[in-house]
């Protein structure tokens, strides 16, 4: 059984240690980064990680893992630049992480909760994203969330609005709240339930070489539910509802 008392200090610190993950690794992917670079001779440019070098020949890594040899006398020089943005990915799988979150006016009590997600997706004709995602929220009580998202890039450059939607369910985590010594006819809330949760959203993204930053701005609508005596009612089924605006900041690979 979780207590009820410490319940809440417990998974604040919990999610506030992950943002604070989430800001440092933000720092740290938006530090300047340079590749080495070859100048061929026929007038081709590859960026990349040089491997080796010798009198013969030049042995360079790309981006997407494939390591080419280039004899020294086709090679006119070598540099270290920061690469030119050529495009969003196209095709291919992405990872994004997020912290955030829900506030504004809403019919539940609980004050300013807290979201952190990660999502695994596919990336099709650059401007289209389907992912699956989870993660934990704070909403009174932890949570964990299970959705699907459609998300859709407007532009292929740098700095582009996006549109996003998702659909899923979250559900509860942890047992229900143990009652004290003066809970003599067993007034603690139980049987936790989770329920339906929908997002419709909007933000911005920034492209960089290997990952996009992002904000985002949504609607954020969820359902939970539990049970306690009533002294006069018996046991009861109390509804919240959440209804809230949600803010996050995150990056995708």
């Amino acid at each position: 059984m979780l207590n009820s008392i410490n319940l809440k200090p417990f998974y604040m610190k919990k999610l506030l240690f992950l943002i604070t993950i989430l800001i440092i690794t933000a720092f740290h992917l938006s530090a300047q980064k340079t590749k080495d670079v070859l100048y061929l001779k026929n007038g081709s440019i590859i960026y990349g990680k040089l491997i080796e070098v010798n009198a013969d020949q030049y042995k360079i890594q790309t981006s997407d893992g494939s390591i080419l040899i280039y004899p020294a006398p086709d090679v006119e020089k070598l540099t270290k630049e920061m690469p030119s943005f050529d495009g969003r990915k196209t095709e291919g799988f992405s990872f994004s992480l997020e912290a955030g979150l829900l506030v504004g006016s809403q019919n539940t009590k609980y004050t300013a909760p807290f979201s952190f997600n990660f999502l695994a997706g596919i990336i099709s004709n650059t401007k289209n994203i389907t992912s699956i995602g989870s993660g934990v929220e704070f909403i009174g009580r932890p949570y964990t969330p299970l959705f699907i998202e459609y998300k859709y890039i407007f532009e292929n450059k740098k700095t582009s609005p996006f549109i996003f939607a998702r659909g899923g369910a979250v559900l509860p985590l942890g047992g229900d709240e143990s009652s004290t010594s003066y809970d003599y006819y067993n007034y603690s809330p139980k049987n936790y339930k989770g329920g339906v949760s929908i997002t419709f959203g909007s933000g911005i993204s920034w492209a960089k070489e290997d990952y996009a930053p992002y904000l985002s701005f949504a609607y954020r609508y969820a359902h939970t539910s539990y049970d306690q005596n009533d002294y006069n009612r018996g046991n009861v089924t109390y509804n919240n509802s959440l209804n809230r605006l949600e803010i996050k900041f995150g990056f995708t690979f």
